[in-house]
């Protein structure tokens, strides 16, 4: 079992409790994801499965959607509803407005602090796991992007937002700096990522209906369509010979005329066998093979 599926992740589970539990549904090790969401956190994570975990590379940097609320009056030591407080709750007077406009001061390419409780590394250990055991976390500000962030609503305590933000972003970091710089502490109160690269909510399907599906025998009917994954790549059909000089590792010419450096090779419509790139012309090698590993052809007497 091959392809791509978007789960909608529920409340209290990580990345990796998805992960085993869709191992056990599909009754297949090869299953991996893409993008981590916290385990406090709702919404899509797309899950590659069988060969089609060797995609993974070309999401590692993917844009991701997420809407929100934010808690203004007081931090905490997660930067969201589930750490202790920081600081005593206190009354809050801040109108949409200005709340618009202190946010507005994140949208760019940023210095972001990650959140001491995080997967960021410190001498090699996850600094969670420091964070846990109340030993000092010194993060470093990192690079990231933030292309929107709006407040949708606002009233007494609470403000709803929708981002739009590059790999590495933490939303749970905005909600706190903007709190800080509100000057009344804040954090994140709830978080719902609606989209990964060209993966959306609407496409997700819960643990619970992955595991009726597996029953009833329709699962194939969750699975994203070949066609639409790495949309920024053209699609070329091959022929069966050149299918087979692929599953042997060989070059092969093929019909692609946007000379693009990189193609997603189909046999037929939806089978999805490899990702080549161009060496010269229309020669190309399938450097990504998702077809079986092909017998080793006997010697020449």
């Amino acid at each position: 079992m091959n392809g791509v599926l978007v789960i909608d992740k529920p409340q209290g589970l990580s990345s990796h409790d998805v992960v085993n539990r869709v191992r056990r549904i599909l009754g297949q090790r090869a299953v991996g994801h893409v993008g981590t969401l916290d385990p406090a956190a709702t919404g899509v994570l797309p899950l590659v499965v069988g060969s089609f975990t060797r995609l993974a590379q070309f999401y590692s940097h993917s844009t991701k959607c997420y809407e929100g609320i934010i808690r203004f009056g007081f931090s905490t030591t997660t930067y969201d509803a589930e750490g202790e407080r920081t600081s005593e709750p206190r009354a809050v007077d801040l109108t949409p407005d200005e709340i618009r406009a202190t946010g507005q001061k994140f949208v760019g390419c940023i210095e972001q602090m990650p959140p001491p409780f995080s997967a960021k590394k410190i001498a090699g250990v996850p600094a969670y796991k420091l964070a846990r055991k109340k030993k000092d976390v010194v993060l470093k500000p990192v690079p990231v992007e933030i292309k929107e962030f709006l407040i949708l609503d606002a009233a007494g305590d609470r403000a709803r937002f929708r981002a739009t933000v590059g790999s590495g972003t933490y939303m749970r970091s905005v909600a706190h700096d903007l709190g800080q710089m509100l000057g009344c502490g804040a954090h994140l109160a709830e978080l719902r990522r609606t989209a990964v690269a060209e993966f959306t909510i609407d496409q997700a399907c819960t643990l619970e209906a992955l595991d009726t599906s597996m029953r009833q025998g329709s699962v194939v009917e969750l699975f994203v369509h070949p066609r639409k994954l790495i949309p920024q790549l053209p699609s070329v059909t091959a022929t069966e010979q050149d299918v087979a000089l692929i599953r042997y590792g060989r070059a092969v010419n093929l019909p692609e005329m946007s000379r693009s450096p990189q193609v997603k090779v189909f046999y037929g419509q939806r089978e999805l066998i490899a990702i080549a790139t161009r060496i010269a012309g229309t020669l190309f090698h399938a450097g990504i093979v998702l077809l079986p590993s092909a017998p080793v052809p006997p010697r020449a007497a």
